[in-house]
């Protein structure tokens, strides 16, 4: 990877770094965390699904598991909260390494395998929601201790920074597969699987690695979502919203690229936003717009924001 292709993440970091300095309102923070933590399971998805071509419908099930063991280990074995969080993503990691192994070694792909996937995370919210380990349905909540020992703030500035540091190493991850050996070989994967099989490609080992990277990912992104609000259930940790969310942000921004999962984070929790404060009271305002854009994007702008933007450079 060219170290210059590192200045552009640097820079918007380095100015996204400074939204605290400027900006107190914890409505204005709260949404900050929300979109990054978005923005990083969105990062997760696009590694598989952007990069390697391989749908995924169940994310969550990467998410939950991060988040449950972030908030597990703390509650139930008194375990710091870093070692539980450093543990939640190795533990999503594995799972992901699992679901792809069953998967990938039964020869799914396509929307079989998306199905799968969507299949795994159900089960996985029927069981936290059944098991008293987990808090039933009730959920389960972790002692607040604001301490930056316990991976707690006593304001939301710096968990802003922890979130957003962690969004960084994201996209110098995703940086760094767009432009190694291993981001060709799941760009070949994902063009042409079988070409890409004839032409010496380990399609089953490239899609293993791609699978426990996204979910580590993705459970690094749950884990922060128990950290910060401290309280979990199943339909938030295993719910279909993350799963929908996690796959709509990279459509939107742009699909296999570095910056479109951010960048559709971002539009679509802003729009979200905007259009529960114009209309009001309505219910699932913000989800009928998600809905809205998705087919706009698929429409027009298959590339999502990027690449209108960059065939709008283009054509000027």
């Amino acid at each position: 990877m060219n170290p210059r292709d590192l200045i552009p993440v640097a820079a918007v970091l380095a100015a996204a770094a400074t939204l605290p300095l400027f900006v107190t309102a914890n409505t204005v923070l709260n949404f900050a965390v929300f979109t990054l933590i978005v923005a990083l399971a969105a990062q997760g998805w696009n590694i598989l699904a952007g990069f390697g071509g391989q749908f995924s419908f169940g994310h969550a099930a990467f998410f939950g598991t991060g988040a449950y063991a972030t908030s597990l280990l703390q509650a139930r074995f008194g375990v710091n909260a870093w070692a539980a969080f450093a543990a939640g993503i190795a533990l999503g990691a594995t799972v992901g390494r699992v679901i792809g192994t069953l998967s990938f070694r039964a020869g799914l792909r396509g929307s079989y395998f998306a199905l799968v996937t969507l299949a795994f995370a159900e089960v996985f919210r029927i069981l936290a929601n059944a098991w008293d380990f987990t808090g039933g349905a009730a959920g389960i909540l972790t002692r607040l201790d604001a301490r930056p020992a316990n991976m707690q703030f006593a304001d939301r500035g710096s968990f802003y920074w922890l979130a957003l540091a962690f969004v960084g190493g994201a996209l110098l991850l995703t940086a760094w597969i767009n432009a190694s050996r291993f981001g060709a070989r799941l760009v070949a994967l994902r063009e042409n699987e079988d070409a890409a099989r004839a032409l010496g490609v380990d399609t089953l080992a490239t899609k293993l690695h791609a699978i426990t990277l996204s979910a580590g990912v993705t459970a690094a992104a749950g884990g922060l979502y128990a950290q910060y609000f401290l309280f979990l259930d199943a339909n938030i940790a295993y719910g279909t919203w993350i799963s929908v969310e996690a796959l709509l942000a990279p459509i939107i921004g742009g699909l296999g690229t570095v910056w479109g999962p951010v960048i559709g984070a971002v539009a679509l929790h802003s729009l979200g936003e905007a259009a529960k404060l114009g209309a009001g009271a309505i219910p699932g305002i913000d989800l009928v717009l998600f809905g809205v854009l998705l087919i706009l994007a698929v429409a027009f702008a298959p590339r999502g924001l990027i690449g209108l933007l960059r065939g709008l450079g283009l054509r000027r």
